[in-house]
Protein backbone atom coordinates (compact mmCIF):
# COMPACT_ATOMS: atom_id res chain seq x y z
CA UNK A 1 0.00 0.00 0.00
CA UNK A 2 2.54 2.31 1.18
CA UNK A 3 4.59 1.74 -2.46
CA UNK A 4 1.16 2.29 -4.15
CA UNK A 5 0.99 5.91 -2.30
CA UNK A 6 4.45 6.41 -3.38
CA UNK A 7 3.96 6.20 -6.56
CA UNK A 8 0.56 8.24 -7.03
CA UNK A 9 1.71 10.92 -9.77
CA UNK A 10 -1.77 12.94 -8.95
CA UNK A 11 -1.20 12.70 -5.33
CA UNK A 12 2.35 14.36 -4.83
CA UNK A 13 1.09 16.74 -7.95
CA UNK A 14 -1.09 17.94 -6.08
CA UNK A 15 0.58 18.06 -2.59
CA UNK A 16 3.51 19.34 -4.14
CA UNK A 17 1.09 22.31 -5.73
CA UNK A 18 -0.35 23.27 -2.66
CA UNK A 19 2.31 23.40 0.15
CA UNK A 20 3.96 25.60 -3.21
CA UNK A 21 1.37 28.04 -3.16
CA UNK A 22 0.70 28.10 0.73
CA UNK A 23 4.69 28.91 0.95
CA UNK A 24 4.29 31.62 -2.45
CA UNK A 25 1.59 33.47 0.38
CA UNK A 26 4.43 34.32 2.92
CA UNK A 27 6.74 36.79 0.22
CA UNK A 28 3.69 37.63 -2.03
CA UNK A 29 2.42 39.52 1.15
CA UNK A 30 5.96 40.48 2.34
CA UNK A 31 5.76 42.85 -1.31
CA UNK A 32 2.82 44.12 -0.01
CA UNK A 33 3.01 44.95 3.55
CA UNK A 34 7.19 44.51 3.89
CA UNK A 35 6.58 42.65 6.80
CA UNK A 36 7.14 38.80 7.17
CA UNK A 37 4.20 37.04 7.99
CA UNK A 38 4.48 33.29 7.98
CA UNK A 39 0.94 32.58 9.07
CA UNK A 40 0.15 32.97 5.62
CA UNK A 41 1.55 30.18 4.84
CA UNK A 42 -1.53 28.74 6.52
CA UNK A 43 -3.88 30.32 6.48
CA UNK A 44 -6.86 30.05 3.30
CA UNK A 45 -7.15 33.18 1.33
CA UNK A 46 -4.84 35.27 -0.39
CA UNK A 47 -2.56 35.20 -3.61
CA UNK A 48 -2.77 32.71 -5.02
CA UNK A 49 -5.27 29.84 -3.75
CA UNK A 50 -3.41 26.96 -2.32
CA UNK A 51 -6.88 25.09 -2.75
CA UNK A 52 -7.07 26.45 -6.61
CA UNK A 53 -3.89 25.14 -7.51
CA UNK A 54 -4.29 21.62 -5.76
CA UNK A 55 -7.47 20.83 -7.48
CA UNK A 56 -6.16 21.87 -11.10
CA UNK A 57 -3.06 20.53 -10.47
CA UNK A 58 -5.31 16.93 -9.56
CA UNK A 59 -7.00 17.05 -12.69
CA UNK A 60 -4.56 18.18 -14.79
CA UNK A 61 -2.27 15.04 -13.60
CA UNK A 62 -4.69 13.02 -13.80
CA UNK A 63 -5.85 14.35 -17.88
CA UNK A 64 -1.59 13.85 -18.67
CA UNK A 65 -1.90 10.18 -17.05
CA UNK A 66 -5.33 8.73 -17.25
CA UNK A 67 -6.41 10.60 -20.66
CA UNK A 68 -8.66 13.59 -20.79
CA UNK A 69 -11.63 11.41 -21.27
CA UNK A 70 -11.11 9.06 -18.59
CA UNK A 71 -14.37 9.52 -15.97
CA UNK A 72 -11.48 10.68 -12.93
CA UNK A 73 -10.24 13.83 -14.62
CA UNK A 74 -14.36 14.26 -15.72
CA UNK A 75 -14.67 14.01 -11.72
CA UNK A 76 -11.49 16.13 -10.56
CA UNK A 77 -12.42 19.05 -12.26
CA UNK A 78 -16.66 18.89 -11.60
CA UNK A 79 -14.80 18.64 -7.95
CA UNK A 80 -12.20 21.87 -8.83
CA UNK A 81 -15.22 23.60 -10.57
CA UNK A 82 -17.09 23.17 -7.30
CA UNK A 83 -13.99 24.45 -5.10
CA UNK A 84 -13.54 27.57 -6.84
CA UNK A 85 -16.39 28.71 -7.17
CA UNK A 86 -16.64 27.81 -3.13
CA UNK A 87 -13.72 29.90 -3.11
CA UNK A 88 -15.12 33.13 -4.63
CA UNK A 89 -18.89 33.04 -3.84
CA UNK A 90 -19.91 31.22 -0.57
CA UNK A 91 -15.74 31.62 1.20
CA UNK A 92 -15.43 34.92 0.08
CA UNK A 93 -18.91 36.20 0.93
CA UNK A 94 -18.34 34.69 4.92
CA UNK A 95 -14.78 36.97 5.34
CA UNK A 96 -17.24 40.20 4.27
CA UNK A 97 -19.29 39.10 6.53
CA UNK A 98 -16.89 38.56 9.52
CA UNK A 99 -15.52 41.67 8.79
CA UNK A 100 -18.86 43.58 8.80
CA UNK A 101 -19.69 40.95 12.43
CA UNK A 102 -16.44 42.42 13.78
CA UNK A 103 -16.83 46.15 13.34
CA UNK A 104 -19.94 45.67 14.93
CA UNK A 105 -18.91 44.12 18.17
CA UNK A 106 -16.12 46.28 17.97
CA UNK A 107 -18.49 49.31 17.94
CA UNK A 108 -20.44 48.15 20.28
CA UNK A 109 -18.16 47.64 22.82
CA UNK A 110 -17.02 50.73 22.29
CA UNK A 111 -20.38 52.48 22.43
CA UNK A 112 -20.53 50.82 25.65
CA UNK A 113 -17.26 51.84 27.56
CA UNK A 114 -18.56 55.63 26.47
CA UNK A 115 -21.42 54.98 28.04
CA UNK A 116 -20.24 54.26 31.17
CA UNK A 117 -18.00 56.92 31.02
CA UNK A 118 -14.82 54.45 31.93
CA UNK A 119 -11.54 56.45 32.32
CA UNK A 120 -9.21 53.53 33.35
CA UNK A 121 -7.88 51.44 30.57
CA UNK A 122 -9.43 48.84 28.85
CA UNK A 123 -10.43 45.58 30.83
CA UNK A 124 -8.16 42.59 29.32
CA UNK A 125 -11.94 41.09 28.36
CA UNK A 126 -10.90 38.81 25.19
CA UNK A 127 -13.44 38.34 22.40
CA UNK A 128 -13.28 36.10 20.04
CA UNK A 129 -12.61 37.37 16.67
CA UNK A 130 -14.08 35.78 13.32
CA UNK A 131 -11.66 35.19 10.76
CA UNK A 132 -12.50 37.55 7.98
CA UNK A 133 -9.83 35.99 4.79
CA UNK A 134 -11.85 32.82 3.93
CA UNK A 135 -11.91 33.19 0.31
CA UNK A 136 -10.67 34.66 -2.48
CA UNK A 137 -11.04 37.05 -5.61
CA UNK A 138 -11.06 36.25 -8.85
CA UNK A 139 -7.59 36.90 -9.44
CA UNK A 140 -6.18 35.10 -6.90
CA UNK A 141 -8.64 31.19 -7.97
CA UNK A 142 -7.00 32.62 -11.14
CA UNK A 143 -3.58 32.85 -10.55
CA UNK A 144 -3.71 29.70 -8.03
CA UNK A 145 -5.24 27.94 -11.42
CA UNK A 146 -2.67 28.94 -13.54
CA UNK A 147 -0.03 28.02 -10.45
CA UNK A 148 -1.30 24.27 -10.45
CA UNK A 149 -1.89 23.96 -14.12
CA UNK A 150 1.94 24.51 -14.16
CA UNK A 151 3.35 22.34 -11.22
CA UNK A 152 1.32 19.47 -12.98
CA UNK A 153 2.97 19.96 -16.19
CA UNK A 154 6.23 20.55 -14.90
CA UNK A 155 5.68 17.73 -12.50
CA UNK A 156 4.86 15.11 -15.39
CA UNK A 157 8.31 15.53 -17.40
CA UNK A 158 10.36 15.22 -13.66
CA UNK A 159 8.29 12.26 -12.42
CA UNK A 160 7.91 10.25 -16.25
Amino acid sequence: MLEQLAHNFPLWTSLIAITLAQLLKVPWNYTITRQWDWNWSYSSGGMPSGHTSAVTSLATSIGLTSGWNSPAFAIATIFGIIVMYDATGVRRQAGMHAQVLNQLAEDFSLLLREIRHLNEKPSSETRIKLKEILGHKPIEVFTGAWFGTLVAILMYFIWY
